[in-house]
């Protein structure tokens, strides 16, 4: 996840770090946070790239182009 935020060309100058927060052997699910430093100043920016869906598509496209 690190390499992935932090070379997005839309994302990767505010992302700071990711850290698993808790992991399930049992469901394959892992719970992690996401640490991103943005500005307060710009119009919308809140709204649009800091959108749970949009953070989700960064990490679905790039899983998309590996393959």
């Amino acid at each position: 996840l690190t390499e992935v935020y932090s070379s997005s060309p839309a994302l990767g100058r505010y992302f700071r770090s990711a850290q698993v927060i808790s992991f399930s052997n049992e469901s394959s699910t892992v719970i992690y946070q996401l640490v991103f430093s943005v500005p307060s100043s710009i119009e919308g920016f809140m709204e649009n790239s800091m959108n749970p869906d949009f953070i989700r598509n960064v990490l679905r496209q790039n899983i998309y182009d590996e393959d």
